[in-house]
């Protein structure tokens, strides 16, 4: 039962995604014909039901529309450049130092935005042209935007790490934040010694030193929006309050400095970004609840322990079960966006992972790296279409100069799964 149902699901959803549908809706009706194959239509269409209204009645959630209002916020104000100066006072004197300030720019406002396609085109907008005035070569600074991209979707305030945790069962979401930190620090890292490698070997040219004076300005402007991550970090340390308090204190924070420290935002437009968060927010936990209704039907059929017991039967290597997991999401992530590749796969591959005893928080962390991966990936990763295009760049004409940028991700994907005290002595420090 569970072959055919697994081949009934996955391929009606694949087909209905064929055709652009809609993924909740997709998900919602790939779900219904699986149930229907062991259960009449009235029980499916009322346990349905319950799970969906179930999934979504979670206090956890209460965060993903406060973080979402706060990204949004931020975003109207128009941090970029300030973000963009900021991180030039850094790494200025490196060479290719326009380079790496797009890695740091797309890491600060990533982690703002929750959206690697917003830092891509507001960050890779302003420095791409820069560095092409500068002599870099355009397909080498385009590869640096993409590559460096999704490095905020990984650093908290995340709502990926928020959908993952009410999937697999209440895995901290403090825990996923500390170790997000972690992830997105490594891979800007990784990124930036590529970087520093091609510039050293094309002698990219370093920026002028910033005389104190502006340098205070540049400091000044920036600060308070890169103090939010720190708030976030340092509050949850401490356990002066909870991430979803955090998600209301960030609103605030946001709120309070672009009104009255960036002048940016107006009370007139308030309303317009309340009605965007809503847009965001519904789109999220529409996708959430029929997610728990294909998570539902899996269960049913058994199709999570039939895929356990094909990878458990090809081998019990610790070691080679974690590297197919890792190509299958990465595959996934190629065709699916984060959140639904999150919600779908989790509850087949996190008993497998707990079985041979990974920790689900850390879990959490390579996998969704992984999906992030994807979204950058030839042939259908949606953040590498859009980094070309901002580029200037046919994405076709992208995987040669991509090719020591994704060694180097991969590099740091494999440390972070087979290295887990990595990225988890700061989720352990917290306790």
């Amino acid at each position: 039962m569970a072959l055919e149902a697994g081949l009934i699901l996955f391929f009606t959803f694949a087909i209905l995604l064929f055709i652009g549908m809609p993924i909740a809706i997709g998900i919602a009706c790939s779900s219904m014909m699986t149930l229907l194959l062991v259960i009449p239509f009235n029980i499916s269409a009322f346990s349905s039901a319950q799970k969906m209204v179930g999934s979504v009645n979670s206090f956890s959630l209460v965060a993903i529309p406060f973080f979402v209002l706060s990204g949004i916020i931020m975003n109207h104000g128009g941090i970029a450049k300030k973000l963009v100066d900021f991180a030039m006072l850094f790494v200025g004197r490196i060479p290719g130092a326009l380079s790496h300030t797009n890695i740091l720019g797309n890491l600060l406002f990533g982690s703002i935005s929750s959206s690697a396609i917003a830092a891509s085109t507001a960050i890779g907008g302003v420095l791409i042209p820069q560095q092409v005035e500068e002599g870099y070569d355009r397909k080498f600074a385009t590869a640096v935007n993409i590559a460096s991209a999704p490095t905020g979707m990984v650093v908290p305030p995340s709502t990926a790490f928020i959908m993952y945790s009410l999937v697999a069962g209440g895995a901290s979401i403090s825990a996923l934040f500390m170790g997000g930190y972690v992830v997105g620090v490594l891979w800007a890292l990784g990124i930036m010694i590529v970087a520093f490698v091609v510039a050293k070997k094309n002698k990219y040219p370093t920026a002028p030193r910033v005389a104190a004076k502006d340098a205070w300005k540049i400091v000044k402007e920036a600060v308070p929006s890169i103090l939010l991550i720190f708030i976030i970090i340092f509050g949850i340390l401490s356990g002066f309050f909870t991430a979803v308090e955090a998600s209301a204190i960030a609103v605030a924070y946001s709120l309070l400095i672009s009104m009255f420290y960036y002048k940016t935002v107006k009370v007139a437009d308030i309303p317009g970004m309340l009605v965007n968060a809503v847009k965001m927010t519904g789109t999220i936990m529409f996708l959430l609840a029929t997610s728990s209704m294909m998570s539902f039907a899996m269960a049913f059929t058994g199709i999570p322990q039939a895929i356990s017991g094909a990878i458990m039967g090809v081998t019990d290597n610790k070691l080679i079960i974690l590297l197919l997991i890792n190509i299958v999401l990465l595959l996934v992530g190629m065709f699916m966006d984060v959140a639904p590749a999150i919600l779908i796969f989790t509850p087949i591959f996190l008993p497998i992972v707990t079985s041979i005893g990974v920790d689900p928080v850390h879990y959490g962390l390579f996998s969704i790296m992984n999906l992030c991966v994807g979204s950058i990936t030839p042939p259908v990763g949606t953040g590498l279409y859009v980094g070309a295009s901002v580029g200037g760049v046919k994405a076709e004409k992208m995987l040669k100069p991509m090719i020591p940028f994704y060694a180097v991700i991969l590099l740091v994907l494999l440390l972070i799964t087979y290295f887990p005290q990595i990225v988890m002595w700061l989720p352990n420090l917290a306790g």
